[in-house]
């Protein structure tokens, strides 16, 4: 833990005082999104202090070009960066001649945020002394419509206390932004036109080279005590890159002067774009006859649903709460499944770090959050988008040199094609093959959907099962198969030789293939010769495949009686992170690379996570075993590993430090755990934090097309429960010491296992 000021609440994320050294991570914290679009919690008026500047647009990217001092065959030429688009949340104020901003004014008393998570709503309020020694209390209401996916909404009051005021309130949109990790400080946004109709103010902006059109709108309206003013704009300004306008207020004291403002995007992706400010202006419309009032209200039920299905509530353990409902708030926030072309970034619309919409942290970790908390149909569009970039995939091989429809999935991408520069993943982290594998595997094994391998599947199957016999070697000295110059989920070891991760994933992956080839052969001939004619597949190469996967080689050590990571692990210091000074840690901000390529210590979960995903290959004994020699090693400075060890902990009924862990993952941007928060929030590894109470504490697990649950109660907590929707049946699971009870939401009958022993869940009358 590196930051402790977020108070405890069980539905609501609370900042109490003002701190200027804390407000870019509380930007992150306290970030908005609607799946559309999102932002970071900046302040709408001036802020002159250390701030950072995010507005993000769904599915709206810029391809910045590879920055790199040695240029190698096969880099991609650019790396996809998640655009700041243009601001519409700004309203810049005056008072009695004075800016207003909390960086300058003499003090600032009562300071609150709040992010109420049950409803979508951020709130802040504070006491401000300017210079001139007026007192000013202020509140301020805002929220992305859960609905009306284009629209924002802000209500902002200012109440003079100690005199009279003329307050001037200066809202505006802005295109001319740009992105802090631009790699040539390049501007990735072209102005197009502004426009001013009525009191509506509009400015089109195109990215450059991928030619996004977006027009970024605003209405705004003024009351004064809650009573709307017949208010024309004293000014109305425009560049070929902002529109603003300015209205001035006479306010007695502790009278409430209020801007209502409306703004938000639309996008080239869902509108003709020669027809964009007609759509924006449409969007005003549909929001001027709602009203605010309606406006949240809807809001309101609209996250009322979504937790009715999603929530996980904990009895007893306030933080804990917090923690998983701040996690899930969050995933909500960032795709809702809503669009088949999205997918779930690293930073959600939190920052820009990493670049790119989708890594493979989709498959591995996300997918069952989605799969169980919406539905079917919402998790199938998360396959079906690797589907559609399959030919892509194909691409990204052929770069390699692979042949014949081999695949290699990309690990950073918008589109399909690579756009990751650093070497060592682009090129070695191939793990990402076996995670889009696994998850068509997880998907069919919870949905019990068989129709997906047949129509799509198959070929993903097959272009990845390509992919991993063609990138293995006959080691004439170890009569195997061997896999040499790859980098594993521990990107704290780039370039090893027999990633045990990596080597196992790859004969697993072999093996899946040709059983569903099998499978669709029998049960799907029709479908069966349409894929057999598209990809030429021939026995052949059936048998070659096999033969990889039967003779592959795993590194292991008879003494220590584990699986090793790679080819020489045991030649490094295998000094436990117990024993590193705290005052070392993280090491990735302490260390230079090189010392930590040569240490043993573990970024992420890596052997251990094959074993997650595999966990049926493997006796709880050997668990054990790998978690004994693993763990002391890991310094889960991944935001992916603590849930992975947080569910083998629990499996092992090691409650203590499966609780332990939890609270890692749970609260890990919370409590800043690897001082980085401020960069954005880790949203894909939230869907791990979901992971660790479900399938950890819960133990749930679909074995045989059947639900099987070894609950588990940490001490802290008295009871917990949570929802999923299995196979069209919404079922609730309640766990209470010693005893765990279900209700099921369907029509049928669903027999679920409870360590073992069966037992019938009837439908609720």
């Amino acid at each position: 833990m590196n930051q402790d000021y977020i108070i405890p609440n069980e539905w609501s994320i609370i900042e109490e005082g003002f701190e200027k050294d804390r407000v870019k991570s509380s930007e992150s914290i306290f970030s908005l999104g609607n799946g559309a679009m999102g932002q970071r919690a900046n302040f709408e008026e001036l802020y002159t202090g250390d701030t950072f500047q995010g507005s993000y647009i769904a599915g709206v990217y810029y391809p910045d070009k590879t920055k790199v001092g040695w240029w190698k065959n096969g880099y991609p030429e650019y790396f996809a960066k998640v655009l700041n688009a243009p601001v519409w949340i700004g309203i810049n104020i005056e008072i009695n001649g004075e800016q207003l901003d909390l960086n300058t004014c003499k003090e600032v008393k009562n300071f609150k945020r709040e992010l109420n998570m049950k409803e979508g709503l951020l709130d802040r309020s504070f006491v401000a002394i300017l210079p001139s020694g007026l007192e000013i209390e202020v509140n301020v209401r805002r929220f992305l419509a859960a609905d009306l996916d284009e629209l924002g909404v802000i209500k902002y009051d200012i109440k003079p206390l100690n005199g009279d005021a003329k307050i001037v309130y200066t809202p505006y949109v802005d295109a001319g932004v740009k992105n802090e990790d631009a790699n040539w400080e390049e501007t990735f946004w072209e102005p197009i036109t502004s426009e001013i109709i009525g009191e509506q103010g509009f400015v089109q902006a195109r990215t450059f080279k991928t030619h996004f059109n977006v027009v970024t709108f605003m209405e705004n309206e003024i009351f004064l005590n809650n009573e709307k003013q017949s208010i024309a704009p004293s000014a109305q300004q425009k560049t070929e890159t902002k529109v603003q306008f300015t209205y001035e207020v006479e306010v007695k004291a502790n009278e409430v002067a209020t801007i209502q403002k409306f703004g938000g995007y639309v996008v080239s992706t869902n509108h003709n774009e020669n027809e964009l400010i007609s759509a924006a202006q449409n969007v005003l419309a549909q929001a001027n006859d709602l009203g605010y009032e309606q406006l949240l209200i809807n809001q309101k039920e609209a996250w009322a649903k979504t937790w009715e299905m999603s929530d996980i509530a904990i009895d007893g353990d306030t933080e804990a709460q917090q923690g998983i409902r701040f996690n899930i708030f969050q995933l909500n926030q960032t795709y809702s499944g809503k669009d088949a072309r999205l997918n779930i970034g690293p930073k959600g619309f939190t920052g820009e770090k990493y670049g790119g919409s989708t890594y493979w942290d989709t498959e591995a970790y996300c997918l069952p959050f989605y799969m169980a908390t919406k539905n079917q149909e919402v998790a199938r569009n998360l396959l079906t988008y690797r589907y559609n970039q399959l030919d892509k995939a194909i691409e990204n091989a052929e770069k390699l040199g692979f042949k014949g429809g081999a695949a290699l999935y990309p690990m950073v991408t918008m589109n399909g094609e690579e756009c990751h520069n650093e070497w060592e993943i682009t090129f070695e982290e191939i793990h990402r093959n076996a995670a889009i594998s696994f998850a068509i595997f997880n998907y069919t094994r919870f949905t019990g959907d068989q129709t997906y391998i047949p129509e799509a599947g198959l070929e993903v199957l097959l272009g990845i099962a390509r992919f991993w016999h063609q990138r293995v070697n006959w080691s004439a000295d170890k009569q195997k198969f061997v896999m040499l110059g790859v980098t594993g989920p521990n990107e704290y070891e780039n370039n090893v030789n027999n990633n045990f991760h990596s080597n196992y994933c790859a004969q697993w992956c072999i093996n899946y293939a040709l059983q569903q080839i099998d499978a669709v052969k029998t049960n799907y001939p029709q479908d069966y010769e349409r894929i057999a004619a598209k990809v030429n597949i021939n026995a052949d190469e059936l048998a070659a495949m096999k033969n990889v996967a039967d003779n592959m080689y795993f590194p292991y050590s008879e003494e220590k009686g584990v699986y090793l990571q790679q080819d020489g692990f045991l030649d490094k210091d295998l000094t436990p992170v117990s024993e590193l000074d705290k005052a070392e840690r993280p090491i990735n901000q302490k260390w230079s690379w090189d010392r930590i390529l040569r240490s043993a210590y573990i970024k992420q979960a890596d052997t251990l996570q094959a074993f997650y995903y595999f966990e049926e290959d493997f006796t709880k004994e050997e668990l054990e075993k790998h978690f004994d020699f693993y763990e002391p090693l890991t310094v889960h400075e991944s935001s992916l590993s603590p849930c992975v060890h947080s569910i083998q902990a629990a499996t092992l009924g090691r409650m203590e430090q499966a609780y332990t862990f939890y609270l890692r993952t749970s609260r890990l941007d919370l409590d800043d755990y690897n001082k980085e928060v401020h960069e954005g929030l880790h949203i894909t590894s939230m869907a791990g934090t979901w992971m660790s109470i479900v399938e950890g504490f819960g133990g749930m697990r679909v074995k045989n097309d059947t639900l099987h649950f070894e609950p588990r109660l940490p001490e802290q907590w008295k009871g917990f429960s949570f929802k999923i929707n299995f196979r069209n049946q919404i079922l609730k699971v309640i766990v209470n010491k010693g005893e765990t009870t279900f209700e099921l939401e369907g029509t049928e009958p669903l027999e679920v296992y409870v360590f073992g022993e069966k037992s019938v869940v009837q439908p609720s009358i």
